[in-house]
């Protein structure tokens, strides 16, 4: 598909614990974001008859259900909707009847993904989403798992097994009390035998874990609400497997309905949450991993991008490219300031670190933070240009773009929306358990530093061709190569001038030599 034309695509993901919509736009300038999105607990996997068929009523409640996610895409004029099937249908005896009778219902074709497509294109929705270059990837349904080692962002080997959360609360006869741990041994053992039989599982230990799917985003959740974590994503949240291991072990040891009263954790998961965590831990001790994030995307995304941004597939390779990707889609969903402006204040950042930063000492990472801060200062804009500082600063902690740490993200949008120390320590209150020593003084310095680049182009002229730097003293002398005497820029370099001595330890002080 041309990703130059305005469009609405639907991606439908019929799952064997869930079914899921996602409707994406994708504007004329290429940005691309989710506009609606659908889900509905069908636990296929769980009321398949005796003989391993989806019973008609079950058939008939899911072609339901598409049509009302058909309506859906129909009322934001997707012209456009891909529906995929994975294990439960997949597996299931019936399965050419079903493909037939939910397409005679509902209109809508039905792809059968095998494992090993899921796992590559739940993998490809990783590799847009975290930069990461090498790491295991798990995604565990509710009728299968999928394993995928990614090396050098590419997928090097990939394993479906047919064993997910829901199949094995019904294989183990869980129901809803506490889980034995007799029966999470059992698990455990399972999980442990089948991934034995791929070998290259077990040879590459210490490698992170990526986990897609429901039951990892779950645990994230309610690790989330039980530690008072205050950044607002799932999204490259890490777990260890202590995490994973106490959680396990306390949602057991409880009965099904006081699991959903467990703030965080939703009331369709708590029957299933336990089976799909110890299959998480045996897969985690399988892997010797050294760490668990979790990726918010996963099977919709990546067929999103499939199916609408194939180029994207081969721009992916590179681990800069999901950061560069990300500020390049918000800058186009928001394009509030001139293009030229924002070049002008981020090529004049750099210049300014690049000539200050050796005199001081920078931590490793200052300058992506600077460069993407000055890539994006403005965004704030496009809500109201009054306390847009303000809005900058919330947008860029709750929108979601990818390739930063949480505290990266954190750090970025406080350099991008700084006013003074005074205002940023009281932004920087409710996250302070996310920082670490030194940071509140490095925002200062690189929030002060992109507002002295913002100041030097504030009549958005890009009258300054080149910049140079000597610091003599307390002062630092700006010379400044223009096409115009820049008084505006003068006027503003002043105002910010105690600020940035405050940060800096010297003074900025304009001279423009005229071109």
């Amino acid at each position: 598909m041309n990703a130059n034309t305005n469009q609405m695509t639907g991606i439908i993901d019929i799952g064997s614990n869930t079914v899921r919509l996602s409707v994406y736009q994708l504007t004329d300038n290429g940005a691309y974001r989710v506009v609606d999105q659908g889900r509905w607990a069908a636990r296929l996997s769980q009321r398949m008859d005796k003989d391993g068929g989806l019973p008609e009523d079950v058939v008939d409640e899911l072609a339901e259900v598409l049509r009302h996610f058909s309506r859906i895409c129909q009322k934001h004029g997707a012209n456009h909707i891909r529906a995929v099937a994975t294990a439960a249908i997949r597996q299931a005896v019936n399965r050419d009847d079903i493909l037939r009778r939910l397409y005679t219902a509902t209109g809508i074709s039905i792809e059968i993904l095998s494992g090993e497509d899921e796992a590559r294109i739940g993998s490809q929705a990783m590799l847009n989403s975290l930069s990461l270059s090498d790491c295991f990837v798990v995604d565990i349904g509710g009728g299968s798992t999928e394993i995928t080692l990614i090396q050098n962002r590419k997928v090097v080997s990939a394993v479906s097994f047919p064993i997910g959360c829901v199949n094995t609360s019904a294989k183990y006869s869980l129901g809803n009390g506490a889980v034995p741990q007799s029966a999470l041994t059992a698990i455990q053992s399972e999980v442990h035998r089948l991934l034995g039989i791929e070998k290259w599982i077990s040879r590459h230990p210490g490698l992170p874990l990526i986990g897609l799917g429901g039951t990892v985003r779950a645990l994230a959740k309610l690790r989330q609400r039980e530690s008072n974590y205050p950044f607002p994503h799932l999204h490259g949240y890490e777990l260890t497997v202590p995490d994973l291991s106490s959680t396990l072990d306390r949602l057991a040891a409880i009965h099904v309905d006081q699991r959903r009263k467990l703030p965080g954790l939703s009331k369709d998961r708590g029957d299933v949450i336990v089976p799909g965590l110890a299959i998480l831990l045996g897969v985690l001790q399988r892997t010797a991993t050294s760490r668990l994030v979790v990726c918010g995307t996963g099977l919709r995304d990546g067929l999103f991008y499939e199916t609408c941004l194939p180029d994207n597939r081969r721009r992916s390779d590179s681990a800069d490219y999901v950061l560069e990707e990300s500020i390049r889609n918000l800058s186009a969903l928001y394009p509030v300031v001139p293009e030229v402006h924002l070049q002008q204040v981020h090529k004049l950042a750099l210049s300014l670190f690049d000539q200050l930063s050796p005199k001081q000492s920078m931590p490793l990472g200052c300058r992506r933070w600077l460069e993407t801060a000055a890539r994006l200062f403005r965004i704030g804009t496009v809500i109201d240009y009054n306390d847009s500082a303000d809005h900058t600063f919330y947008m860029l902690l709750h929108m979601q773009w990818y390739g930063l740490s949480h505290r990266e993200m954190l750090l970025t949008g406080s350099i991008a929306s700084y006013r003074g120390s005074n205002p940023l320590r009281r932004k920087l209150a409710p996250y302070r358990s996310m920082l670490a020593e030194g940071d509140v003084e490095i925002i200062a310095k690189l929030g002060s530093l992109l507002q002295l680049a913002a100041a030097l182009d504030r009549s958005e002229s890009q009258a300054i061709k080149s910049l140079e730097l000597s610091v003599k003293g307390n002062k630092l002398r700006l010379f400044a190569d223009a096409d115009h005497p820049l008084p505006v820029e003068r006027m503003e370099v002043d105002n910010i001038a105690k600020e940035f001595k405050k940060n800096w330890g010297i003074t900025p002080e304009l001279n423009v030599r005229l071109r």
